[in-house]
């Protein structure tokens, strides 16, 4: 009876034991739940997770090859540009910024397959990119449903607002409606559309045909090549025919550079036929010539001849990283300008999230190259002077007239008449 109760003594003196170990062991070291429930450990774990990772993705998507990479593999290297200077200067909220580059290859479905890869694989907190509207328009629905950010670098049609793309490049009030107004005035009435096959070119000339009816002008004819189409003899042919005052010229990629190729062949010079072109810039005059090119008009917001102190830091840049002989334009400028715009609001929300960088966006300024710019806080566009230029011998563009103050853009061509007929479903 004795040695049952002397074990029965040690047994509990091991349990009495064994019950501090643990309760020691739980007061050094707290559960995952109550961990998580500490404030500085809270804390701790935020900073931790914060400084985790030095470097921030941030995605750049643009036709690297295809008919559209003449135009967008330059426009790629000057958001690349913004991302060296950024990380040069230190970086953004103490990070560095690490493109992660995509190639859409001039296809659409493509642009779509890519946004979703660095949206969902890649976590890139925004991208740059595009060029036509097709392929933003491909875009547009991804970004919108993974909760991402597309800053867009190209003038486009307009009729268009996402809270999930910021519109860098000219809407309509800002490049064709100016410089359809400015041929009324100077070169004349008589109107022949030529533009490639999809939805930029067939919106514009929709708005196109709506103003010439308002100012007074006279569509003569309406034509639409594919994207990539090389024979336009059949074309020229008819404009000898139709003998327009002004060929307005939305055509897009390569088409171009056989456009002016074979106008010329033909015998067709700039005096003896006006054209006006607003997806030929300084970059596809270098790759159809400037002799094929000379004395034909073109508008924009920006060109290289520019003059402003921010321009000229800006050309000098550009051509100490890529080459003497490279040159800057209208999309290049504002792909440039995107990456700014977009690190300026990421500094004023003092953070990363699409959502609070949205927010700080709003009515943010910027000397921009082409001029101070601003952030439409209602529609996501940018404030933007007009441009019309002449294309000279040398492949420089002479600037000839400018609204002569940064107009507020106006994607539904609210402050137009005629622009119900436009936005009509």
């Amino acid at each position: 009876m004795r040695e049952i109760r002397s074990k029965g003594k040690l047994t509990v003196a091991l349990s009495m034991a064994m019950m501090l170990v643990m309760a020691g062991c739980a007061k050094s070291e707290p559960t995952a739940s109550t961990a998580t429930t500490t404030p500085m450990a809270t804390k701790a774990a935020e900073a931790k997770a914060e400084t985790k990772d030095e470097t921030v993705p941030v995605g750049i998507l643009h036709s690297l090859t295809g008919t559209m990479s003449i135009s967008e593999v330059s426009v790629r290297d000057a958001e690349l540009m913004a991302i060296d200077e950024i990380n040069a200067a230190g970086g953004l909220l103490g990070k560095k910024l690490k493109p992660v580059i995509e190639d859409g290859a001039s296809d659409w479905p493509t642009f779509a397959e890519k946004t979703k890869k660095l949206l969902q694989k890649d976590s890139v907190v925004t991208i740059f990119g595009c060029w036509t509207s097709a392929s933003r328009k491909a875009v547009l629905p991804v970004v919108e449903q993974n909760k991402g950010l597309l800053w867009y670098p190209v003038q486009y049609e307009g009729v268009e607002s996402s809270p999930n793309i910021f519109y860098v490049g000219a809407t309509t009030n800002q490049q064709i409606i100016p410089a359809v107004t400015w041929l009324l005035q100077n070169k004349g009435k008589k109107f022949y559309l030529l533009g490639s096959d999809y939805v930029f070119p067939r919106t514009a000339n929709k708005i196109i045909k709506e103003q010439l009816k308002a100012e007074g002008g006279t569509l003569v004819a309406e034509e639409y090549t594919p994207l990539g189409h090389t024979d336009y003899n059949t074309i020229i042919s008819k404009i000898k025919k139709e003998n327009p005052d002004v060929v307005f010229n939305t055509l897009n990629g390569d088409s171009n550079v056989a456009f002016f190729k074979q106008l010329k062949d033909a015998g067709i010079t700039a005096k003896d036929l006006t054209t006006m072109s607003v997806s030929i810039a300084e970059e596809e005059v270098r790759g159809i010539g400037a002799s094929v090119l000379d004395g034909h008009y073109t508008a924009w917001n920006y060109y290289q001849t520019t003059d402003t102190p921010e321009n000229k830091k800006f050309v000098e840049a550009y051509k100490a990283k890529y080459g003497k002989d490279r040159v800057t334009d209208d999309p290049i400028e504002a792909g440039y300008t995107a990456v700014y715009l977009w690190a300026e609001a990421v500094k004023k929300a003092g953070s990363f999230d699409v959502e609070k960088v949205k927010a700080a966006a709003k009515g943010i300024e910027w000397n921009s190259p082409e001029g101070k710019v601003t952030i439409d806080g209602e529609n996501q566009h940018i404030s933007k002077t007009a441009r019309i230029g002449q294309i000279g011998a040398d492949g420089q563009i002479k600037e000839i007239w400018n609204s002569g103050q940064a107009l507020k853009p106006d994607p539904f061509l609210k402050t137009y008449p005629w622009g119900a007929e436009v936005t009509k479903k």
